[in-house]
C-alpha cells in the first residue's frame, strides 16, 4: 500500500512543461469536517482592499460601468471601471457608482419647466420625467411628471409647468435598501427621487425596489471608511494616464487596476513607481502577467496585486495572432506560488464560465477572479437588449477587437503608436442572463460546495491544503472532459438554480 498513492500535487502536476486550462485539470475529493454554510469565501483584492466574495468585475466596457460597480460592490465584490472613454467621463462613473448605497442606477430622463414634452418617445421607456432646476441631472429637483398624467393631456404642447406635479419629496443617497422600501410604503408612492445634497441622481421605484428585495439578501457589501461603496478603475501605461489617475483620485476610487495585455514593461515598472511615490495610499494592481518573471519585476517595483491572464478570454485572440500566453490553470498556480512569498494577492482574469472554474482558480491560488463574459449580457452590464434568433442578446466584445480600438483600448496592447492595427480580439453577443445581484449569490453557494468537497473551509484553508500536497490533481482526458459534463442525452434543459 505505501506505492499507492492518488494524483498529483500540484507543484509536480504544474512542472512537465504542459500549459493547463481549467478544464485540463481536476481536483480530487479530500475530508470533509464541516457543514456548506461554514466555508468563508471573505479574501483581498489586494494587500489592503478586502472583500466579502472574491469576485471582481472586468474593466471593459460591455461589463462595467457605474451599475456594475454599485452591484458588485453591494455583493461583497468590486467592479472596475473602464478606461474606454475621455477620463472626465470616468471619473463621472467613478462618481456615480460612489454616490448611491442601493443597486439600482435607472438613468432617468431630466427636463427643466418651461421644456415640452413632444412625443411619448422622451419618456425613453420610463414612467416618470423629473423635471430640475437645470433640466439636466445634478440639479434640484422642482418636480416630476409621470407617463400616465402625459398621456391624459388634452394639449401636449403646454409646457411643463402647467402640469407637473410640484413635489420635491425625495431620499438621500445613503438610504439603504429597507429604508428606500420604507419610505415608498409609508408615503405611498410609486416612485421616489434619489438626491445627493440639493442634487437629484436618480429615480428609485416601487417595483424596482421589489425587484431587488425578492433577490437573495445583500449584506454589508465592500465599503470604503468614507461609508461609500469601494471602487476601482483602470488606467492604461502612457503619460496622459497620470492625469486621467489624478482625475480618479479626486473622483474616490479605492483602487487602480494597471490594465495592459503584457504587463512586464518598462511603461508599467515606471508608472508603478510614480502612482507609489505620488499616491502612497492608493492600492495599485499589476499586470497583466502569466510567469514568475513577470510577476516578479511588478512585485518589485512595488504592486499591490496581480492580476494574471494572457489571451484566456472568451473573446481573446492574443495567443492565436501572437503566439504567445499560458494556459490560465497553469499561469495562475505559477504565479500565485511566487507572489504569496512577498504576501500579494492574485486576480484570475479570465477562462471563468462556470462555477467550477472559479473552485479551480481560487484553489490553485488566486484571491480573487475577475469575469468579463460571465458577467456580460446580464441587467448590469452596459448597453441596450436585442433580440437575435429568438434569443435576448446583448453586445460583448473584447478590448482587442478592432470595434474597442477606435475608442481607445489600442494602448492596452501598446498599439497606439503603431501605424497598422492588429486586433486581438472579437465582438459577439451573449444571451441576456438576468441580474447579477441574483446570479452571483447563487454562484458562491456553488463554489461554497467545491471548497466543501475539497475540505477547504476557506481560501486560504486551500491554499494551505494545496501547497502543503494535501489536496491532489489529476489531468483529464478528452473522453474525461466530455464524461464530466452533460452527455448521452437527446434533449436537456439545464438550470443551475
Amino acid at each position: 500500500m505505501a506505492d499507492l498513492e492518488d494524483g498529483f500535487a500540484a507543484k509536480k502536476l504544474f512542472s512537465q512543461g504542459y500549459s493547463y486550462t481549467y478544464d485540463d485539470v481536476i481536483f480530487l475529493p479530500h475530508y470533509i469536517d464541516f457543514p456548506t454554510d461554514s466555508v468563508q469565501l471573505d479574501t483581498r483584492l489586494s494587500r489592503n482592499i478586502p472583500l466579502n466574495i472574491p469576485c471582481v468585475s472586468s474593466p471593459m466596457d460591455t461589463v462595467t460601468e457605474s451599475h456594475m460597480a454599485i452591484a458588485m460592490a453591494a455583493l461583497g465584490g468590486i467592479g472596475i471601471i473602464h478606461s474606454n472613454l475621455n477620463p472626465v467621463d470616468q471619473a463621472a462613473l467613478v462618481m456615480a457608482a460612489k454616490a448611491r448605497r442601493v443597486p439600482i442606477l435607472s438613468n432617468p430622463v431630466f427636463r427643466s419647466a418651461s421644456d415640452r414634452i413632444a412625443s411619448e418617445d422622451d419618456f425613453d421607456s420610463k414612467p416618470y420625467i423629473l423635471v430640475t432646476e437645470s433640466g439636466a441631472g445634478r440639479s434640484k429637483l422642482v418636480g416630476y411628471i409621470s407617463k400616465s398624467d402625459w398621456e391624459k393631456l388634452p394639449d401636449k404642447e403646454v409646457k411643463i409647468y402647467d402640469y407637473m406635479s410640484n413635489s420635491s419629496d425625495s431620499v438621500s443617497s445613503d438610504f439603504d435598501l429597507d429604508r428606500l422600501a420604507s419610505f415608498l410604503e409609508e408615503k405611498r408612492r410609486d416612485a421616489v427621487a434619489i438626491v445627493n445634497g440639493d442634487e437629484v441622481i436618480d429615480l428609485a421605484t416601487k417595483e424596482e425596489v421589489e425587484r431587488i428585495k425578492g433577490y437573495p439578501k445583500l449584506g454589508a457589501g465592500t465599503v470604503g471608511s468614507d461609508g461609500k461603496w469601494m471602487v476601482g478603475a483602470a488606467i492604461g501605461t502612457r503619460e496622459q494616464d497620470k492625469e486621467r489617475l489624478e482625475q480618479l483620485v479626486k473622483a474616490g476610487i479605492n483602487v487602480v487596476v494597471i490594465d495592459s495585455s503584457q504587463g512586464n514593461s518598462i511603461y508599467q515598472i515606471d508608472l508603478i513607481k510614480h502612482i507609489k511615490l505620488r499616491y502612497p495610499g492608493l492600492d495599485v494592481i499589476g499586470g497583466n502577467v502569466v510567469t514568475i518573471s513577470q510577476a516578479q519585476n511588478l512585485i518589485q517595483a512595488g504592486v499591490d496585486g496581480l492580476r494574471i491572464g494572457m489571451g484566456s478570454g472568451s473573446i481573446c485572440t492574443t495567443q492565436e495572432v501572437c503566439a504567445v500566453g499560458r494556459g490560465q490553470a497553469t499561469a495562475v498556480y505559477k504565479v500565485a506560488s511566487i507572489a504569496s512569498q512577498s504576501g500579494v494577492p492574485v486576480l484570475a482574469d479570465g477562462g471563468i464560465s462556470n462555477s467550477g472554474h472559479i473552485v479551480k482558480a481560487l484553489t490553485l491560488g488566486a484571491s480573487t477572479v475577475m469575469m468579463g463574459s460571465f458577467l456580460a449580457g446580464s441587467t448590469e452590464a452596459p448597453g441596450t437588449y436585442e433580440y437575435q434568433n429568438g434569443y435576448r442578446v446583448k453586445k460583448y466584445r473584447g478590448m482587442g477587437s478592432l470595434e474597442a480600438m477606435t475608442k481607445g483600448s489600442d494602448v492596452r496592447y501598446l498599439g497606439d503608436k503603431a501605424k497598422l492595427k492588429i486586433a486581438q480580439g472579437v465582438v459577439g453577443k451573449v444571451a441576456d442572463k438576468g441580474s447579477v445581484l441574483k446570479f452571483i449569490p447563487y454562484t458562491m453557494q456553488a463554489v461554497k460546495q467545491g471548497f466543501q468537497d475539497l475540505g477547504a473551509s476557506s481560501l486560504q484553508s486551500a491554499h494551505d491544503l494545496l501547497r502543503s500536497n494535501t489536496l491532489r490533481l489529476e489531468v483529464r482526458t478528452g473522453a474525461a472532459q466530455v464524461e464530466g459534463g452533460i452527455h448521452g442525452l437527446v434533449s436537456y434543459e439545464k438550470k443551475s438554480f
